[in-house]
């Protein structure tokens, strides 16, 4: 059932940027006169050596000036694709086969590319996804809010890099003089994210497109530059599309949420009443799909502990001493914590600015005590650069802690006894962020999975066949995806496969570092549900980073939270979200997107 998206009357949240919470931004406004957007029945198709393909098909919108309208969907929903098609930045193989894109009554679609340049930057601003592949490494960041500023005929020279400056104080940026001499690995996610928004925002454009602005950032700093964003779209009277998977910000940032799948619109309307009431059973599964703080730990059948790990050591006996799950402790008994963390601190040591200046030492973790309980999950949340993932790298005995010790079954990690360290290898495995560069592109799906299982001398050609069967079988993925390449997969699938590598041989421990945080809400669904059916099928035990609180609501038994290296609050999920024990917490809380809407479908 499709909405009328023509409705005029829309619920405005412009009291998201005054921190008020999602149900209470119920201020309806008139949205009147002729909208400065219009998509009419827009088509868009990629030339391939297939043929041709609909990446887009039919869709239809408005965005009237000052308002902010969300697309949302999956990944490979084409809402990317309806964007690069209104600025005009469809790769060479893709073009508009139908419908008009009409932008203050031009049809943007008809007019040659040159013309169309003339508008992007000048009328119409872009504010992409990754900051870090989209500003160029070698250019100073004022320098390139210069460019634009000059190729939009905007201000040149001595005038330009003052006005560069004056942008990015307008972005947020403390001290914007030095920064804007500054290059792009100098600066933080948020600061690049800020820049971004700055440059998108230089030439004063009449419509902004935000490409999944935030994605990659952790919530403190999202709802920092959602808000300042809001803040100078507004004094600007710039009307926004945003693109974003994220339901809840698009719902606490939106005044009307446009749903596409398969490259159709399904469902449109206001946002409010589309995410409370929706219509279209595909709308329904990405509430069903979306984490919030609504919902609780994933309850399944789960089976007794003692029962997951006699399957575990069945498993393990049945492929041989290559994979022993040794579950005991050096002394042989058994414990009920698979990994203790005592007093760690790491300190690096940090070369100054100076060709001949002095090292500084820098605290990235500071005295954290922790324990995971075998067969259980426990999660580390904290902003980015409060030192969650260098505990997970020293848990991974990737680099050593600097005081403090590591116990794992029973045996200090990092120690000089090789077969112990051999050992620990193959029962600690980790799950990376983005699955794409954590594959090999050169190794096919069936040797990225076995590649462990050689390295680890397991077994005969044959039965690593069989092994790596099994585990495609686990994570659900079909035995034909074995002769492709990571290239070939989605992002979904990718991380399948980095699950099914890091199970092969028996783990009883798996670090997973923002293991979900790169994917769209129903693959992220899929993925946790996955873990956590195979922790409660072969008593894994998980250590869970994410920047994500929703998500951690999901999956987490016990939380830690992070600040500054130190962690300041730690308790079961349920405490810990129910009950915050501490400012910080509560800070990280009250900054997830849309946490407090009442959703139409229980997720």
């Amino acid at each position: 059932m499709h909405r009328d998206h023509r409705a005029r009357l829309h619920a405005v949240r412009r009291g998201a940027a005054r921190g008020a919470r999602p149900q209470d931004q119920e201020e309806v406004t008139l949205v009147t006169g002729s909208p400065l957007l219009s998509l009419r029945d827009v088509e868009v198709t990629f030339t391939t050596e297939a043929g041709s393909l609909p990446a887009a098909r039919g869709v239809s919108f408005d965005v009237h000036p000052g308002e902010t309208v969300a697309i949302v969907g999956e990944s490979g929903s084409g809402k990317s694709t309806t964007a690069a098609a209104v600025i005009g930045l469809l790769a060479e193989n893709g073009a508009v086969t139908r419908g008009q894109i009409l932008f203050d009554g031009q049809d943007l679609a008809a007019l040659p590319h040159s013309a169309t340049s003339r508008l992007r930057g000048s009328d119409i601003g872009m504010v992409p996804q990754d900051p870090m592949s989209n500003l160029n490494p070698v250019m100073r960041v004022g320098d390139q809010i210069v460019e634009a500023l000059e190729d939009n005929g905007v201000a040149r020279g001595a005038a330009a890099r003052r006005r560069a400056v004056e942008l990015l104080e307008e972005a947020g940026l403390p001290d914007a003089e030095r920064r804007a001499r500054q290059y792009p690995h100098e600066f933080s996610g948020g600061m690049r994210q800020r820049a971004l928004i700055a440059m998108g925002l230089s030439c004063r454009p009449r419509l902004l497109i935000a490409d999944e602005p935030t994605s990659a950032l952790d919530v403190t700093v999202q709802r920092v530059i959602l808000d300042r964003l809001d803040e100078l779209t507004a004094e600007l009277g710039t009307a926004v599309l945003l693109i974003t998977h994220d339901l809840g910000l698009a719902a606490e940032r939106a005044s009307r949420i446009v749903v596409m799948y398969g490259g159709e619109v399904v469902e449109t309307g206001p946002a409010l009443e589309l995410l409370r009431d929706p219509q279209h059973e595909y709308t329904q599964r990405l509430l069903a799909a979306a984490p919030s703080l609504a919902s609780r730990r994933i309850q399944l059948a789960k089976v007794t502990g003692l029962a997951a790990v006699a399957a575990r050591d069945l498993l393990s006996v049945s492929h041989g001493d290559g994979v022993d799950a040794a579950t005991e402790g050096a002394g042989g008994t058994r414990t009920d914590s698979i990994i203790e963390v005592s007093g760690v601190s790491k300190v690096f040591q940090l070369r100054g600015k100076g060709l001949f200046s002095r090292t500084e030492a820098f605290t990235a973790v500071d005295d954290v005590s922790f324990v995971i309980p075998r067969g259980r999950t426990v999660a580390i949340v904290g902003e980015s650069g409060s030192g969650k993932s260098t505990v997970a790298r020293m848990m991974l005995d990737l680099i050593p802690p600097t005081s403090g010790s590591i116990t794992f079954n029973g045996e200090r990690v990092g120690g000089a006894n090789r077969a112990a360290e051999v050992r620990f290898r193959r029962q600690v495995q980790p799950i990376f962020q983005d699955p794409y560069a954590s594959l090999d592109p050169l190794y096919s799906i069936y040797r990225t999975i076995e590649e462990p299982l050689r390295a680890h001398d397991f077994g005969t050609a044959a039965q690593r066949r069989e092994r790596v069967h099994e585990l495609m079988d686990d994570v659900a993925l079909s035995p034909t995806l074995l002769r492709r390449y990571p290239a070939e997969l989605s992002g979904g699938q990718r991380q399948r496969v980095a699950i099914a590598r890091a199970l092969a041989l028996n783990p009883d421990l798996v670090v997973c570092d923002e293991a979900v945080s790169a994917l769209d809400v129903i693959v992220q669904s899929q993925i946790l549900r996955l873990l956590a059916d195979l922790q409660s099928r072969l008593g894994l035990s998980y250590l869970f980073i994410s920047h994500d609180l929703a998500v951690v609501r999901q999956i987490a038994d016990h939380v830690c939270v992070m600040q500054d290296g130190r962690i300041v609050e730690q308790g079961t999920a349920d405490d810990v979200f129910d009950q915050p024990q501490t400012p910080y917490t509560q800070m990280l809380l009250d900054a997830i997107p849309g946490a407090g809407l009442e959703l139409g479908v229980a997720s």
